[in-house]
């Protein structure tokens, strides 16, 4: 990085179930993402990045800490972020920068809403700070009403998401444009929310027409009503009221508009990004994009994410520096966790000690990592403990192998470089044996008692949102 007389400003752009195939940058043959695209060639592409947590409100709070979910007690959608478990926009006010948070965010509870933020332009969606504080206990019984997240679908213009999104980009414009007009004599972190192409799947209809019908690469893998699955994964595809399956006309109408939602939210990062390209800020901005998690998209007949399929896990990540590497691709793991020490490290600001990642700036530049690369090292971690499963769930992924953990059932043990479709579970195959021993060993480094924690989970889930997340602050293991 070519750094100015100061530090350099920030612009993180989050999306909500961004899957990273559907982006033309990351290979897809149909999806149309000029800018994100434009964005790669002229930054770094993080080809294995992972969320922490397949859900909203868990990879947010995993993200904004730093820190993994079980770190912090956000377990589910009623457990708000503790007040007293700092942010990187703390982090960053400390040291000197201005930090504004506009749009998403889904921090749950109405009493905290800016985390850390100096400013917030624009908040939550009010149904996100009301009526959240309530037991959430899962049973065999819990189901979704309707599978409405799938077949409601085609070409509109709801303000969830499309019209929170373009208000939300309208406002981040006038920041920047405020910006370019009037220098600020501090650095400053811009943290962009949007909700696009999380459903409701309507997309604007000129986005929409772009696909429809014709323009739809239909998943690879489907599901067959009855076939036999993963006993979690299947209880995942009941609560959603998948198990029925989804007809090829819904998959195709709901995949053209989620194709063209990413279009359009491309279309609002293309905004933002031609503000700083046009003008001083080009010089000394950051520009960062991700996504919270992804989203199935019909692979395996499954739509929504709550399971470790690649799909539903991995995230987009680009990140551009000024005077940084262009065209840079690497294929180290590395997860949202990463995000604030990276931006201590870009704010050079102290790491307060605590951060379950490590800064990414060091391979963005072309240096070693710790781990990076070697069969000994980094790992990316995920866990889930909320709505759609009965108990916990736990991931690591590593050295082309993903391993699945499900307390009290058989584990999945995906070998990617030969099955990207995570279609044959090697659990059970001798000649992976010690693979499945190793990665078990990895989950241990990071979690000690993966099943106490599940019991611990369900346990906390019989109090209100608040309550259980007071409870847990004060376990012996914090």
């Amino acid at each position: 990085m070519s750094m100015s007389r100061r530090r350099p400003n920030i612009v993180l752009i989050v999306s909500d179930e961004h899957n990273p195939q559907m982006t033309g940058c990351y290979g897809h043959k149909v999806v149309r993402t000029p800018h994100l695209d434009r964005l790669a060639a002229e930054g770094v592409t993080f080809e294995r990045a992972y969320c922490n947590s397949p859900t909203c409100v868990c990879s947010r709070a995993s993200m904004m800490t730093g820190r993994y979910v079980h770190e912090i007690g956000v377990f589910n959608h009623s457990n708000p972020l503790r007040s007293d478990i700092p942010t990187f926009a703390n982090y960053l006010e400390a040291a000197g920068y201005e930090t504004t948070l506009c749009g998403k965010m889904h921090f749950v509870g109405d009493w905290n809403q800016l985390h850390g933020f100096g400013y917030r332009l624009m908040g939550e969606p009010e149904q996100w700070t009301e009526g959240w504080d309530k037991p959430k206990v899962r049973s065999e019984a819990t189901r979704r009403g309707t599978n409405s997240h799938v077949s409601d679908s085609g070409p509109g213009r709801p303000f969830f998401p499309v019209g929170f999104d373009m208000q939300v980009t309208e406002l981040a414009e006038r920041f920047l444009r405020a910006k370019v007009d009037q220098p600020s004599a501090r650095p400053w972190l811009l943290v962009v929310g949007t909700i696009a192409p999380h459903f409701p799947l309507y997309a604007p209809k000129e986005y929409f027409d772009m696909y429809y019908p014709d323009n739809v690469e239909m998943p690879r893998v489907g599901y067959d009503p009855g076939q036999a699955e993963h006993p979690v994964i299947h209880q995942i595809r009941r609560w959603l009221r998948q198990e029925e399956g989804i007809s090829d006309e819904v998959t195709r109408r709901s995949l053209a508009a989620y194709y063209g939602l990413v279009s359009f939210t491309d279309a609002n990062v293309g905004r933002l990004i031609d503000v700083i390209d046009q003008s001083h800020l080009r010089e000394d901005t950051i520009v960062i994009y991700t996504s919270d998690h992804g989203e199935m998209a019909g692979h395996l007949g499954l739509w929504q994410k709550f399971c470790f399929y690649e799909p539903s896990v991995r995230v987009p990540l680009i990140v551009r520096l000024p005077g940084g590497p262009k065209g840079r691709r690497l294929d180290e793991y590395v997860s949202l966790v990463d995000i604030a020490p990276t931006l201590c490290d870009v704010a050079q600001t102290l790491d307060p000690g605590n951060f379950s990642g490590v800064s990414l700036l060091p391979l963005i530049n072309g240096q070693s990592s710790p781990g990076a690369g070697d069969d000994n090292g980094r790992i990316a971690f995920s866990e889930y403990h909320a709505h759609g499963i009965i108990g916990s769930a736990y991931m690591v992924a590593k050295g082309g192998l993903k391993y699945i953990y499900y307390p009290g059932y058989q584990p999945q043990l995906f070998d990617l470089s030969k099955d990207p479709d995570e279609i044959v579970n090697c659990a059970g195959d001798p000649a992976y044996d010690r693979h499945l021993e190793a990665l078990h060993a990895d989950l241990l480094s990071v979690i000690d008692d993966p099943d106490g924690l599940e019991r611990q989970v369900k346990e906390l889930e019989k109090l209100p949102g608040l309550q259980a997340v007071k409870r847990f602050a004060y376990s012996p293991r914090n």
